[in-house]
């Protein structure tokens, strides 16, 4: 008897844990909603068109300086393709060999979602493709999650992965 006791003290113990654990865990997985009416999501947002806008105009100096301005020193970015680079110095240096003057970057519209990351930042996930500057063509896709971390205020990339690179037939933009 007193070893079911010990069975039942176990059982209840942990469905108690369960039912305070699962919500949250739950809470976890849903995203930010895409309504606009979130204060995080809609800084991410701005954080993103940010980036993105100096990303798109790189090849003046005075931008790429802007774009490096969002990553932190020690940025980690994996790229599926490109391969590693462990520091914003070798990741810019990437950046305006390989991209700019040569694409722009567009989030496809409806695939943001931002996650959020207690006592640290936000995850930004979603899907981007590449246009071609020259041609306008837009012949290339990837998907990418990018940590923000927020120090009083101040937002910076701390981790980039952009994955799943594929070919795409999409209109000229």
């Amino acid at each position: 008897m007193k070893h079911l006791n010990k069975h039942i003290v176990f059982i209840v113990v942990a469905v108690s844990m369960a039912a305070v654990c699962v919500p949250a865990a739950f809470a976890l997985d849903t995203p930010l909603a895409a309504s606009g009416e979130d204060a995080l999501y809609n800084t991410v947002a701005a954080l993103d068109t940010a980036v993105f806008d100096s990303f798109n105009k790189c090849s003046s100096p005075e931008q790429l300086k802007i774009h490096a301005s969002y990553f932190a020193p020690d940025v980690e970015f994996y790229h599926d393709t490109g391969g590693v680079t462990w520091t914003r110095q070798d990741m810019l240096a990437n950046t305006a060999k390989n991209a700019c003057g040569h694409y722009r970057r567009a989030l496809v519209p409806g695939t943001l979602k931002v996650f959020p990351i207690k006592d640290y930042g936000a995850i930004e996930q979603g899907v981007h493709r590449f246009c071609q500057i020259k041609t306008g063509a837009c012949e290339g896709m990837a998907d990418f999650i990018i940590i923000w971390t927020n120090q009083g205020g101040d937002w910076k990339i701390t981790r980039v992965l952009s994955y799943g690179h594929r070919a795409t037939q999409e209109p000229k933009i």
